[in-house]
């Protein structure tokens, strides 16, 4: 088989992967949905043809954008993860002790399904007695909770879609009313290189709302660009300001306490857009 998958991240410029095997194809209620294996990365779920997550490199988005809010606040207890179907991003949530219960609110079912079909190692935590998932709209579930969580976290997809109204200015807002006095939240922002006003948009509406507000980088082989940035919230605790020896030792091939702090060093081009 010579079949090659290619994501087009601009109209001009995109990224492709050689596959071994398509697994599964659906058109879902929500979305386009497929999982394939390929050579390079292993099975790798797409949603409307983007990728979301692979075997190889999914630690990086999901130790990102759960440890760096999680070892930032003292003690979290209740999680909100909202998208991330996958269950990466619980998963990693779920490695802190401190945590009572995680709800992931998921509007896709299918994503759910199919990810424990075919990305079991990922999907691994959604047994565990602390993880409750809920089939629904994660927008309306924010504006409809009340200093409930000590971390949100928005694991969507790009701003298409089921997932456009969780990068409005109004979402912001019902964050910050849904978390507790001191609570934290992330949100996944794209990439500087394709998506720059996305990020100026983002960290301009989170300023709105949040006392500390912060972006910082990973890099993801199989995202735009490479170069990620997750923008974080925070009512009181800033992420900077963590001592490396409050950040224990956590099962991670990324995440570690000089990486947590190197993260929020930028390159001038991405300063720039702040």
């Amino acid at each position: 088989m010579n079949l090659w998958f290619t994501e087009k991240q601009t109209k001009a410029f995109g990224i492709t992967a050689k596959v071994k095997n398509v697994l599964h194809t659906e058109t879902t209620p929500f979305q386009q949905l497929d999982m394939i294996e390929t050579e390079e990365f292993g099975n790798m779920l797409l949603l409307d043809g983007m990728v979301m997550t692979s075997e190889r490199d999914e630690f990086v988005y999901h130790e990102m954008i759960a440890h760096v809010p999680l070892f930032t606040h003292p003690h979290p207890k209740k999680v909100l993860v909202v998208g991330g179907g996958d269950g990466g991003t619980v998963k990693q949530v779920l490695k802190h002790p401190s945590v009572e219960k995680v709800v992931q609110v998921e509007i896709d079912a299918k994503v759910v399904e199919y990810s424990k079909m075919f990305l079991p190692e990922i999907a691994s935590a959604y047994d565990d007695d602390r993880a409750e998932l809920i089939i629904g709209d994660g927008f309306m579930h924010i504006l409809n909770s009340e200093n409930e969580y000590d971390i949100i976290l928005i694991d969507s997809t790009e701003p298409v879609g089921p997932a456009a109204n969780l990068f409005t200015k109004g979402f912001y807002a019902g964050i910050f009313k849904a978390l507790k006095e001191d609570g934290i939240f992330v949100a996944q922002t794209d990439n500087p290189w394709f998506k720059a006003d996305l990020i100026r948009n983002a960290i301009k509406d989170t300023r709105e709302y949040f006392s500390v507000t912060r972006l910082y980088t990973c890099n993801i082989p199989t995202y735009p660009s490479g170069m990620w940035t997750f923008t974080l919230g925070s009512k009181r605790h800033d992420p900077i300001a963590v001592s490396k020896d409050t950040i224990t030792d956590v099962d991670s091939s990324y995440y570690t306490a000089d990486i947590h702090h190197a993260s929020f060093v930028l390159p001038k081009f991405v300063q720039d857009l702040l």
